[in-house]
This record gives structure tokens, C-alpha cells and sequence, in this order.
């Protein structure tokens, strides 16, 4: 085993887990459990990398580089990873859809899981926090009517192939569908998501990672 994925329940880890069984590299997985009254990562993450945050990744045998290398943050992890893997699920060569590619790789985490998250922590505050987080719907209706328009014309986010964008979408899309309104309204949605976890590399990643609350 050469990668290990240091995966916290219930995260954006899964998507790591995933795209590591569609490129089919070799990995081992180090769980983590939530804080259960923080539901926050426990601080034994602090050792791997200063932000003590999952997902992050360990490459202890990466082509021409010694010893160890540490990968955080998603994004960037995914990345890493279509480069090791000579670019599979990368950018297609269409350039529309290479375009594609990179707006959704960072809008998943850079527009799409904001608000989803301000709502999150917004309806865990009793009375006022739970009539702000209301406020908040209106926005993240934009950014899912958005993605079911976008999805209308073809399957994927890249276009007629799967990438490692329709990875990145995965987290924010499956957290929008359990407590932000994805639902029948969203038919373009819910049948790539649908799609998704009907591939065999995302059931397997389901069994290496253990419970998962979102698919």
C-alpha cells in the first residue's frame, strides 16, 4: 500500500476513497470518529497535519520523491491524485468541457458548500439560529437550480464523461439532498445522483470507509 487516506466518518474524505477506487491505486484507510458532542475531528488529525483536518492523504512512494509526501484539502488532493494517475478523470480534450471541468472541480467547495455549511451550523443554535438559517435557503435554492439546468443537456458535469468533477459535486450534492431541499424538484439532479452511486468503484468505497451518512 502506498497511499493512506486518513478518513474522518461522515466527510468530504469519502470523495478521496472513491476516486481512489475508480483510478484503482493502491491505499489503506486510517478512520477517524467525530467528537460526538463537537461532531468535530478528533485532535489525533493534528499529527498528520497541522490543520487537523480530513481529508489528507499520506504518499509514501510517489515516483522520484523520498520518503513521505502529505496532501490536504480536497480539491487538491483529487488533483494530486489525476496527476499520479497520468491523468485519468481529468479534464476531457474538448475544450468546453475542460472549461466545465475546472469551474465545477472548484465550485463545489468554493460556492456550492458555503451555504450549505452556514446552514448546518446555523440550525444547531437554538431559536435564532434555526429562523437565520432559514434565510439562507433562498441562496442555496439558486446554486441547486443551477445545477439542475446545467445538468438538462448531458450526464455528467464535464459533459458525456465522468471526471473527477462529478467526485468533487458529490459531498456538497448528497449533504444538499439530506437537509437542504435536493429532491423531485431537482429531476436532472437526482438522476446523477443516481448514477453515481450505481458505479461499482463507489460501492466499494462505501465498504472501505465504513457508515456514510449521505448516500
Amino acid at each position: 500500500m502506498t497511499i493512506i487516506v486518513h478518513h474522518l466518518e461522515n466527510s468530504r474524505s469519502q470523495r478521496i476513497l472513491w476516486m481512489l477506487e475508480e483510478l484503482e491505486l493502491p491505499y489503506e484507510v486510517k478512520r477517524y470518529e467525530r467528537d460526538k458532542v463537537t461532531m468535530l475531528a478528533p485532535p489525533e488529525l493534528r499529527r498528520v497535519h497541522p490543520l487537523g483536518k480530513s481529508p489528507v492523504i499520506e504518499d509514501t512512494a510517489t515516483p522520484g520523491a523520498p520518503g513521505r509526501r502529505v496532501v490536504a484539502e480536497t480539491g487538491a488532493i483529487v488533483e494530486y491524485l489525476v496527476d499520479r494517475a497520468d491523468g485519468r478523470l481529468g479534464a476531457p480534450s474538448r475544450r468546453d468541457d475542460a472549461l466545465a471541468y475546472r469551474f465545477w472541480l472548484h465550485y463545489a467547495e468554493g460556492s456550492l458548500m458555503p451555504p450549505l455549511l452556514v446552514k448546518l451550523i446555523l440550525s444547531r443554535i437554538p431559536l435564532l439560529g434555526k429562523r437565520v438559517a432559514g434565510r439562507i435557503q433562498p441562496m442555496i435554492d439558486r446554486h441547486l437550480d443551477y445545477v439542475e439546468a446545467s445538468l438538462a443537456d448531458h450526464p455528467w458535469f464535464a459533459g458525456e464523461t465522468f471526471t473527477a468533477a462529478d467526485i468533487m459535486m458529490s459531498f456538497p450534492l448528497e449533504a444538499a439532498r439530506s437537509r437542504a431541499g435536493l429532491g423531485r424538484h431537482h429531476p436532472n439532479t437526482i438522476g446523477w445522483l443516481e448514477r453515481i452511486h450505481a458505479r461499482p468503484a463507489y460501492q466499494r468505497a462505501l465498504e472501505r470507509g465504513g457508515p456514510y451518512a449521505y448516500s
